[in-house]
């Protein structure tokens, strides 16, 4: 049955950097790839404001968008593509994937939940603040991809149709790809009904556990995703997990589900330079 004796993805591999105040995790194996950057963002280290000083860069209803375009700036710097042009989309928890295989001109931000380029100079970005992101960088055919995938978009397998889309496109082969999942709400946290409890157990077994309460459910997103990974042929040992768990370390990360709309965003960013 679709689910049992799936590999794991790795927990090690990641460093938690800082760099003028911003805080940032990186994967080791993605770190190696000559010309690319990328990195997961953390709640500190954002630029001082009327809301604080944190690193919130996603547009809130209770920050400036001034401020969040000024710590978007900060970040991408840190990370080393500050020269780049950053590419959002309007996040719709959809399998929606975006190939970009030109230069924007300008960016108006297509719905989607997904991108991927062989092109320098772009930085690909996803938002998040309980779903997971996922960076994905082909180490032959240089190519990279951002993922963001909630629960509705893991259902609908977002990250399954990246791979293969960027199969199609560049040619990448699922042995030569790395996957990095940063930080997200974990099966410890994610309670979820019975409704959405029957679609995982139908479409994504061996994912949900019971809850606390009655007719709640434990749903397990990172569980989910090695399994759409080993469908898609990419090597457990080419896959890493931060496992880190936004709903329990509100004091590093932003979590919609523990703060609502008081809560920020935030950013996973991969990008290739020339």
């Amino acid at each position: 049955m679709e689910g049992l004796n799936i590999p794991a993805m790795r927990k090690d591999g990641f460093s938690l950097r800082e760099s003028h105040g911003i805080r940032y995790y990186t994967c080791s194996a993605f770190a190696k790839i000559p010309g690319l950057y990328h990195g997961f963002s953390t709640r500190p280290g954002g630029a001082p404001g009327n809301s604080g000083s944190e690193l919130n860069l996603g547009f809130t209803s209770w920050d400036s968008a001034e401020r969040v375009e000024k710590n978007r700036r900060r970040f991408l710097s840190r990370v080393g593509i500050g020269g780049s042009q950053l590419l959002t989309l309007r996040q719709a928890h959809s399998n929606r994937v975006h190939i970009v295989e030109q230069v924007p001109g300008e960016w108006n931000r297509p719905e989607g939940d997904a991108l991927a380029t062989r092109l320098p100079d772009l930085a690909l970005a996803v938002q998040v603040a309980d779903c997971l992101p996922v960076l994905i960088a082909d180490r032959v055919n240089r190519a990279v991809a951002a993922v963001h995938s909630g629960w509705r978009g893991t259902l609908s397998r977002v990250l399954l149709h990246t791979i293969l889309d960027m199969r199609r496109v560049f040619q990448s082969n699922p042995s030569d790809l790395l996957i990095a999942v940063g930080p997200g709400i974990r099966n410890c946290c994610m309670e979820v009904g019975a409704e959405v409890a029957e679609l995982f157990e139908k479409e994504h077994s061996s994912t949900v556990t019971p809850g606390a309460g009655a007719g709640k459910y434990l749903l397990d997103l990172s569980k989910a995703l090695e399994i759409q990974l080993n469908i898609a042929g990419v090597p457990a040992e080419n896959c890493f997990d931060l496992g880190a768990c936004t709903r329990c370390r509100t004091d590093e990360f932003f979590s919609y589900r523990a703060e609502g709309t008081a809560s920020g965003r935030l950013l996973a960013v991969i990008g290739l330079t020339a």
